[in-house]
């Protein structure tokens, strides 16, 4: 499948940013952990206003899919503008949960790794392996948090160790 410069460009940085974000979950997980919270807070923006505006974009993901093409051309083809918002909603949950705390933090974990390996048969359309690299990058951040707010730890106040 022929694809354009723009998207290998794309492809390449994602999976870039995969391994930068894989690689500080080992030295300090609390720059991972904003880290997803800002990706997680973009994308569920992106994900609101382009299903809004441009719904059909969204069965493009289907050319890449392993999987899912009949789900994609099926029932969500219907349902997009739902379907997307109620990802979005999620990804927004996320995010805030990687910002708070505690038992908040761990939740908003484990729905990141639900959700990077759920978009993971997406193949190409997910930049995988990126999805792979990120979940277990947010697996090495699940009780990392000692009980602090992620602000606090932007502040000079990060309990992590260094290595």
């Amino acid at each position: 499948m022929e694809q354009s410069p723009m998207l290998l460009v794309a492809y390449g940085f994602s999976n870039i940013i995969g391994l930068l974000i894989l690689w500080s979950s080992f030295r300090k997980p609390w720059i991972t952990r904003l880290t997803l919270a800002l990706l997680f807070a973009w994308a569920a923006w992106t994900n609101y206003t382009v299903c809004r505006a441009h719904p059909n974009t969204y069965l493009g993901f289907s050319r890449y899919a392993f999987g899912y093409v009949g789900f994609i051309n099926g029932w969500f083809s219907l349902h997009i503008i739902q379907m997307v918002t109620a990802i979005a909603i999620g990804q927004a949950l996320i995010a805030i949960g990687l910002a708070y705390k505690g038992i908040w933090v761990t939740l908003a974990c484990a729905g990141a790794i639900i959700f990077f390996l759920a978009i993971t048969p997406l193949g190409f359309g997910s930049a995988f392996p990126f999805p792979l690299l990120v979940a277990f990058a947010t697996w090495k951040v699940i009780g990392t948090d000692k009980g602090k707010l992620l602000w606090t730890q932007l502040k000079g106040e990060s309990p992590q160790k260094e290595f």
